[in-house]
């Protein structure tokens, strides 16, 4: 029997380790405002070719990994961090129980606000505030009321 077919995995759809790099390619890429046209022109491909590899339907290459990786400002490590005992074992992303910590349930990456606050937070060039603001953000994300009131007190607000 065919490994693919006894392991209940598609021969064409793609590994789910491949499919997992291929969302953190695409993560980074919008994380940075970069269009699949715009990295593809830097790996001189097709953009169509770079949605292949963020849907995990063509695999990529170690030298085209540390390239992207190189592009996007990342270590290739980055393109497997937080990967789940689930995905190594197979299971694709989209099957995967999705448990993100927003109040609607919803992947907070997929939101346009959340691109928008990561972009304005790296362009405060100086790391003190930036520092202050991640503090900031994260006391009043947390359900302590002291910690919120310590953070405010901390900028000055």
């Amino acid at each position: 029997m065919n490994e693919a077919v006894r392991k209940g995995v598609s021969a064409r759809s793609p590994h789910a380790i491949d499919a997992y790099v291929g969302e953190r390619l695409r993560l980074r890429r919008t994380l940075l405002g970069m269009s699949q046209e715009a990295l593809g022109d830097e790996l001189n491909l097709s953009f169509q070719q770079v949605q292949k590899y963020e849907r995990g339907t063509n695999r990529i290459s170690a030298s085209r990994l540390y390239e992207l990786g190189r592009i996007l400002d990342v270590p290739v490590s980055y393109f497997y961090e937080g990967m789940s005992d689930d995905v190594i074992g197979g299971k694709r992303p989209e099957e995967n129980e999705h448990n993100h910590d927003t109040p609607d349930g919803q992947d907070p990456f997929a939101k346009r606000e959340t691109l928008e606050l990561v972009r304005s937070y790296y362009k405060i060039s100086h790391p003190i505030v930036r520092r202050r603001v991640y503090a900031l953000v994260k006391a009043l994300s947390g359900n302590e009321i002291e910690e919120t009131e310590n953070a405010l007190d901390a900028v000055k607000l």
